[in-house]
């Protein structure tokens, strides 16, 4: 099977989109440690601290799924990547990313 560029884009969609959420979420925990670090502005529990995780572990995911689709390994992984690069006013980037691994699919082992 010949290798075309959708799995590489797709990839490379994903990995953006995943840093940027990585970034976003880790903003938001050392927001928090700031924030509270300076009087406690916001309380312990705060709207930051429930983003921050979740943000971070999705972030996560669309960068491990950006390799895998770079490297056309596991296609369920890949996947899973573009899926998670959806969270975020950065859609279009998931959206893309999902189309170019889906239209990719064959190439993956």
């Amino acid at each position: 099977m010949e290798k075309t560029w959708k799995p590489t884009t797709a990839g490379i969609l994903s990995i953006i989109a995943g840093a940027i959420e990585l970034l976003v979420g880790l903003g938001f925990a050392i927001g928090l440690g700031l924030l509270g670090s300076l009087g406690g502005l916001l309380p312990a529990g705060g709207i930051l601290a429930v983003l921050a995780v979740p943000i971070i572990i999705i972030g996560i995911i669309a960068l491990v799924g950006g390799i895998y689709a770079l490297r056309r390994r596991v296609w369920g992984l890949a996947l899973a990547g573009a899926i998670c690069s959806l969270f975020g006013p950065w859609v279009l980037l998931g959206i893309l990313a999902i189309i170019f691994v889906s239209l990719g699919k064959g190439e993956f082992k």
